[in-house]
């Protein structure tokens, strides 16, 4: 039996489970899925949180701490992507038997129960169009289960638990691990070189995209894929799955049309099978975004949700956390936050922003690992050049150790006019004292800057 069926078999069979790192974003939403479904759940976690007392309220066991009575009468393990192998009650697991199994495992098997499972993919834009599909899904009265990878105001955290027949989750190509998902609906957004410490190159992640993309079933499912990027298209060639595509090109199966932004908003029409499906207006700026929404679209046409839903649901949406979020004013300059750690987020950013000011645009951006600094540098230094002012914080290692020799100080020489602020107090510093009525401020990164975000705008 290889594991995904042992994995199905012990859920079926209504085993014990116990989950390492249960108040993690993704394993929390899990144990209350399996919990839902009448699975005896205990878990471990590092610290007490919210989130475990929410767990415990649900009547699951949690305790604090890792260790290997913990594990006592589980019949299987799964483990969040941070418990490694030296993990004490991985060890124990495995010592005596009992099956270790990822959290994308899991999730792959719980999607089979479900009649619809939307999968969001692609290197950007994610979080913003799993956000944008669970206003839809929500304004339909769909109930859907929800799994985000960042906050959205309309459900108070990043996931929800539902009762309804459809989940949509937010599926990352890093380690592969969204081929462990079972779409009905697959999604793919855009395609480009990113993750290189595990994809060998961009032809290895157009590869694995394509994996993902042969996961819809043969004849019920579908491949929704932005027709204007060449990546994408390239990686779908000759694929035998139904492709439905959206974009700007009239190529395009869903398209928009009679599009006007002013101030950040968009108007437009959406057009389908040569007709108006609905009209959207779109209260985050940027172009990219009017994308994300086309996408999101296509999916509720294929789930069968009507226009005028989708016009309700996206209207309502305001953007989820830390992508191009308000935060406040500095110095009388208007300051936002967002995830951007790759130069094509970057890059839509910095369209999004010039369309809103014409404003000087100061920037303060955390490199996020060594091994992408160093692989995309020449791109990030041109689009960090188009920024007005630039700092750079140190980079963030996340998962890495320094053995490149490389520093944000390397990329500040190839950027114009650009600051390398070694420690976050200086950085702070510095943005006091240069930021002026009128200018836009992004705090930008995949790491810890939003304390930065945080620590100006209370000062």
């Amino acid at each position: 039996m290889d594991r995904i069926s042992e994995l199905e078999n012990l859920i079926n069979e209504k085993k014990h489970c116990h989950l390492i790192g249960i108040g993690g974003v993704s394993m929390s939403p899990l144990a209350k899925v399996l919990h839902d479904r009448g699975i005896p759940v205990t878990g471990s976690d590092i610290n007490e949180s919210e989130t475990v007392l929410e767990l415990r309220r649900a009547g699951i066991p949690v305790n604090i701490g890792h260790r290997s009575e913990n594990v006592l009468g589980a019949a299987f393990v799964i483990r969040t992507a941070a418990a490694h192998d030296d993990n004490p009650e991985v060890e124990y697991a495995r010592d005596n038997g009992i099956p270790v199994f990822e959290r994308a495992e899991a999730w792959g098997v719980i999607m089979r129960h479900y009649k619809n499972a939307l999968c969001i993919s692609g290197t950007h834009g994610k979080t913003t169009t799993t956000s944008m599909c669970t206003h839809i899904l929500m304004a339909a009265d769909m109930d859907p289960t929800v799994m985000i990878g960042g906050t959205l105001a309309l459900l108070h955290s990043g996931y929800r638990v539902g009762r309804g027949d459809t989940i949509v989750l937010e599926s990352c190509e890093y380690y592969n691990s969204f081929l462990s998902f079972s779409p009905t609906v697959a999604v793919i957004l855009d395609i480009e070189a990113d993750h290189l410490d595990f994809f060998k190159d961009l032809e290895d992640v157009k590869k694995s995209f394509r994996a993902f993309a042969e996961l819809v079933p043969s004849y019920t499912g579908c491949v929704i894929a932005n027709v204007d990027d060449e990546n994408t298209m390239d990686a779908l060639d000759g694929i035998r799955r139904r492709v439905v595509t959206f974009g700007f090109s009239p190529r395009a199966d869903i398209r928009a049309k009679n599009l006007v932004s002013k101030n950040g908003v968009s108007d437009f029409d959406v057009i389908y099978k040569m007709k108006t499906y609905c009209h959207i207006t779109l209260n985050i700026p940027g172009l990219h975004n009017v994308k994300n929404a086309l996408a999101a679209t296509a999916a509720a046409i294929e789930l069968g949700i009507p226009g005028e839903a989708v016009t309700r649901g996206l209207a309502a949406f305001r953007g989820a956390g830390r992508r191009f979020e308000y935060k406040g004013t500095l110095n009388g300059a208007r300051v936002f936050d967002d995830y951007a750690h790759h130069p094509g987020e970057l890059h839509a950013l910095l369209d999004a922003v010039h369309s809103i000011t014409n404003g000087r645009v100061v920037l303060a951006f955390q490199p996020h690992t060594y091994s992408r600094t160093k692989a995309l540098f020449d791109d990030f230094a041109r689009e960090l050049s188009r920024a007005d002012k630039v700092f750079l914080a140190e980079i963030y290692a996340a998962r890495e150790k320094n053995t490149i020799g490389i520093s944000s100080a390397d990329l500040a020489a190839h950027v114009p006019g650009a600051e390398f602020c070694p420690t976050f107090e200086e950085l702070e510093k510095r943005l006091i004292a240069e930021v002026k009525p009128g200018d836009v401020v992004l705090t930008v990164g995949a790491g810890n800057i939003f304390r930065v975000c945080e620590d100006i705008i209370e000062k």
